[in-house]
């Protein structure tokens, strides 16, 4: 992927197109960049990125259970 893109479209079925936004997720000077679908906030995709990490985590064999 291009580096330099604000947005990409993506195939959605036959004949609609998706379209997701670049962001930069930032944490003690650490960035990542992800790309959110158009319909959601940074919150809401940073929101459900800890909802399944805390699945992940609690799922995996030797889990926490906290």
């Amino acid at each position: 992927m291009t580096p330099d893109l604000d947005a990409i479209e993506l195939p959605a079925g036959v004949t609609g197109k998706e379209t997701y936004m670049r962001d930069t997720l930032a944490v003690d000077g650490v960035f990542i960049t992800i790309y959110r679908h158009e319909s959601m906030t940074s919150e809401q995709v940073l929101d459900l990125l800890v909802k399944h990490y805390k699945a992940w985590s609690v799922n995996r064999p030797g889990g926490r259970r906290n």
